[in-house]
Parts: structure tokens; C-alpha cells; sequence
């Protein structure tokens, strides 16, 4: 059986991020999604109108990588980014909290994600969505490249 960690990971993140905008009416973006930053580290906000969405799925995935807990301050490190400083070297700086404690919650209120003593886990629930998810792009991507299809369940 393929799982979402046997599947490229863009093409996962993106149909999951498809699959929460269409499926999940309670992750969605508030208001002011199109104004902020996602780091202090960043110039603009994200160029994607879909952002929102592709972050949540990107968190699902590292939650469903990790196997482990993850807090908000372990997934500010994990989206952090170098902050240039002009002449003087650059020094990493970690990720805006906000937009990943919003994003968590919402999750949770999906009951997709479940809060532990040591951070957030995925719910049985999350991994069998992703799991479906992780098959049916498994399937295109055996399409275009066939020598993939023998990692495939015979169907």
C-alpha cells in the first residue's frame, strides 16, 4: 500500500491543499491572509492566493513525517528562513507563530490534528485522507512515469 511519504511531496501538498479548500469548511484563511508575512525574514506575503491552504497541507505532511509531537515553536524552526542583512551575514530567524497556531487550530476543530502534552498529532482520521490522497496521485504519477507502477498495489 503506498503511503503519502512514497509520493512526491509537491504534488501530494498540492492535492491535499485542494482536497481542504473543497472538503474542510473550517480551515480557511481569515481576513487578513493577503496582507501578512509568513517570516520577519520575508519582503512580501506569499504570491499564491492559495497559501493558506498549501501551508495546512504542508503541516499535515510534516506532522504525518515526524510521527512524533510537534509544537508550534518546532514548526516555527521548520519554516524559518535566512534574514539577509545587507553587507553583514545573514542569520536565521524563525518563522511567524500566528499563521501556524491559527492554522494547528483550525486543524483541530477539523479534528484532522490532536493536541498532546508534548505538541499536535494527526488523527487516524488525517492519515486516511492523506493515505487516499497518497494513492490517487501515486496513480497519475504512474501515468507519466511507468516504471513507478510496480510500487503500486495490483488493482
Amino acid at each position: 500500500m503506498v503511503n503519502a511519504l512514497e509520493v512526491p511531496a509537491d504534488r501530494l501538498i498540492r492535492r491535499l491543499a485542494d482536497y481542504l479548500k473543497e472538503n474542510v469548511p473550517e480551515v480557511k484563511p481569515p481576513s487578513w491572509h493577503i496582507f501578512v508575512k509568513t517570516g520577519c525574514f520575508k519582503e512580501k506575503p506569499p504570491a499564491d492566493p492559495d497559501w493558506w491552504y498549501i501551508r495546512a497541507a504542508s503541516i499535515m505532511r510534516k506532522l504525518y513525517k515526524s510521527g512524533e509531537p510537534i509544537g508550534v515553536g518546532g514548526f516555527r524552526v521548520i519554516y524559518g528562513g535566512r534574514q539577509r542583512r545587507g553587507v553583514r551575514p545573514p542569520h536565521f530567524r524563525e518563522a511567524g507563530g500566528g499563521v501556524v497556531r491559527r492554522i494547528l487550530h483550525q486543524l483541530e476543530q477539523a479534528q484532522l490534528v490532536r493536541k498532546t502534552k508534548k505538541g499536535r498529532v494527526l488523527t487516524p482520521q488525517a492519515v486516511a485522507i492523506m493515505d487516499r490522497i497518497a494513492l490517487e496521485v501515486a496513480r497519475e504519477y504512474a501515468k507519466e512515469n511507468p516504471e513507478y507502477s510496480k510500487y503500486l498495489p495490483a488493482s
